[in-house]
This record gives C-alpha cells, sequence and structure tokens, in this order.
C-alpha cells in the first residue's frame, strides 16, 4: 500500500507541474474565459495544488468522502461513481466505490477505466503469449547449452543471449517488422502492423487475427528468453556438480534421467523469479513494441495519450501498472516460498 501510495503521489505532482492549463487542453481551441472557469471547477483545477492532489487521492480509494454541495467537486454524482453508500452525516456522505481514475480530456469525455478496460486485456494477452515464448526456448536452450558446456552450440547459444540482451525492444521491432512483414512477406504471410482484433472488409464485424500476435510476442518476448537462458544454464551447471547428482550417477542412471529427473527440477527456481519479474516488466515495456507493431493494448495507447497531452489516461495507465507489478511481486514471493522450502514466510 505504501508503494502504492508513492507511485500516485509522485504522478500526481509530476504531471502537474508541466507547463499548460489542463482545462485548455480539454478545450482544444474552442475554449472561451466562461468555458475555461466551468471546466475549471467542475474538475477541481480552480483548487490550490494541495487540495487538488487530497481530491484525486479522495477519487482512487475505495473509502471515499464526498460533499452533499452539488458545487463541489467531490459532490457525488451518479455519471461519476457508482458507489454504495456506508454512513450519511451532515455536511458529507462516506461511499464504498472502484477507484475513479476520472475521464479523458480528448476522447469526448470517455472515462478511464473503460479506455483501460478495452485495451488492458490485449496487453496481458501480449505479454502472456511473449513469456511462454520465453520460458519454452529459453529453458531448452539453456539445457542444451549446458549439457554442452564449451562446445560451438554452446558459445552460439552464449551470444545470441547477449545480443537478445542488448538489443533495444523498439529496435527489435523494427527489424522483425520490416523483415518479416515486409521483405518476406510472401514466404510469411505476417503482416508489419495488426492488432489481436481488426474489422472484416466491410467495417461491420471484429475477427481475431493470432498471425499478427507473432512477431510483436517474439520482439517481446527476446529479453526475457536471453535472461531465462543464461539463468537456466548457470544454475543447471551448478547443479550437476552436487553431491547428490553424483551419487545418482554412481547408482547407474542414464545422464539423461539425472538431468531429467533431479537436475532441472532443483534448478528452476531462480528461474520461477525471473520469469514473474519480467512478466510485470512486459506489461510496462509493451509501449514500444504496441505501437510500432499496431497492437491495440495500453501500451500503445499510453503513447497516443502523451502525444495528445491527455494526462488522466497517461496518469490512470501508469497506476494500473503499478498495481499489477506490486501484485504479481507479492504472489512471486509466495510461491517462491512454496517451491522452496527454505524461505520462510514471516
Amino acid at each position: 500500500m505504501l508503494t502504492l501510495f508513492g507511485v500516485i503521489t509522485l504522478i500526481f505532482f509530476l504531471f502537474n507541474v508541466l507547463p499548460g492549463d489542463p482545462a485548455q487542453m480539454m478545450l482544444g481551441q474552442n475554449e472561451n474565459s466562461e468555458q475555461l472557469l466551468n471546466i475549471k471547477k467542475k474538475y477541481g483545477f480552480d483548487q490550490p495544488l494541495d487540495t487538488q492532489y487530497l481530491y484525486y487521492l479522495n477519487d482512487l480509494s475505495p473509502i471515499s468522502f464526498h460533499s452533499k454541495q452539488e458545487e463541489n467537486y467531490t459532490f457525488l454524482k451518479e455519471n461519476k461513481y457508482s458507489a454504495f453508500e456506508l454512513m450519511d452525516l451532515s455536511s458529507f456522505t462516506i461511499v464504498l466505490k472502484f477507484p475513479y481514475l476520472r475521464t479523458s480530456f480528448t476522447m469526448q469525455g470517455k472515462k478511464v477505466s473503460d479506455i483501460i478496460k478495452n485495451t488492458l486485456p490485449n496487453t496481458i494477452v501480449l505479454a502472456i503469449s511473449a513469456i511462454i515464448i520465453a520460458i519454452i526456448l529459453g529453458i531448452l536452450l539453456g539445457i542444451i547449452s549446458a549439457v554442452l558446456k564449451d562446445s560451438y552450440i554452446d558459445k552460439a547459444i552464449q551470444l545470441i543471449s547477449v545480443v537478445g540482451m542488448s538489443l533495444p525492444s523498439f529496435f527489435s521491432a523494427i527489424l522483425f517488422a520490416w523483415f518479416f512483414g515486409y521483405v518476406l512477406n510472401e514466404y510469411t504471410n505476417l503482416e508489419m502492423t495488426g492488432s489481436l482484433y481488426e474489422l472484416d472488409d466491410f467495417g461491420e464485424n471484429y475477427s481475431i487475427k493470432l498471425k499478427n500476435l507473432l512477431l510483436p510476442a517474439i520482439v517481446l518476448g527476446i529479453r526475457p528468453l536471453a535472461v531465462i537462458s543464461q539463468l537456466m544454464r548457470n544454475e543447471l551447471l551448478d547443479v550437476l556438480n552436487q553431491d547428490y547428482i553424483r551419487t545418482a550417477r554412481a547408482k547407474g542412471l542414464s545422464e539423461y534421467s539425472v538431468i531429467k529427473d533431479h537436475a532441472i527440477k532443483n534448478s528452476l527456481n531462480p528461474v520461477v523469479t525471473a520469469v514473474s519479474g519480467w512478466f510485470a516488466s512486459l506489461l510496462a515495456g509493451a509501449v514500444f513494441v504496441e505501437y510500432i507493431f499496431g497492437w491495440n493494448g495500453l501500451g500503445k495507447e499510453i503513447v497516443n495519450a502523451l502525444n495528445n497531452l491527455d494526462l488522466p489516461v497517461i496518469m490512470g495507465s501508469v497506476i494500473v501498472i503499478a498495481f499489477m507489478f506490486i501484485i504479481i511481486n507479492i504472489l512471486v514471493d509466495i510461491i517462491y516460498a512454496w517451491l522452496d522450502p527454505r524461505v520462510k514466510l514471516n
């Protein structure tokens, strides 16, 4: 909770010290003095920054306080909050509600929560696909590299891993989109851009295009794949030098059985930790990949919001990603303690 509070505080003050008036951003070129005053009053922009901060915390808090005066920003409007009343006092009401992420500056007052709800599932699908590719190929390459230590194959895998960890995702995205989506399009039948759902030629119905998932998932999975491959190799080499592995070999077990039944399982703990951390990172790191491939996810929406200075969308998206980061890290700690009995939960 303290981490999330810190993120919210940092995000609020970071974006509210930017030059420019949020009310003018909302109205664009059509603003006049009367409209400007109405917008400032409606969204609380006419208040001091510390008061606006308290308003923002009140919007995000599941338990919040609301004035009974209609002219106050915190007045409980049905189109603004979906709330359950907990306590009715003389001058204000305490309610239980979902966090209110406010409305977009540029999308005709569309709720930020609705924008995130429409785009986040696509980002999650992309991140899950990328991490599955990274896990399968990373573990496989790590095992091959460890078993064939110091061979040409091992050195080649090491070189690929180093390149994979060093290559920026936006450069990989451009390279893959151009090579596989343009140069080899005749053979791959892949497009340079595209999303999971696309309109048909008549513009009436949406259809799933799974082939559009392949390139962005591979690009997004390159760096975690390289990390998992290195971790698996190093951990497996360490396990293969343990006494119980020598005992298993002395009992006459084949090398295949020793590796499959004893070594691999005990080499997976650091991989599990890396996978969980990378999955959380992929949700945030998909920004450039989604934008380059035209994938309609939260990352692409964040870039569009940055271009349009749509502050509520940017702030809401970052807070949601930070919340998911925190939840995933907590789950990782629990899973890691379950996998390794030496780790104790306090």
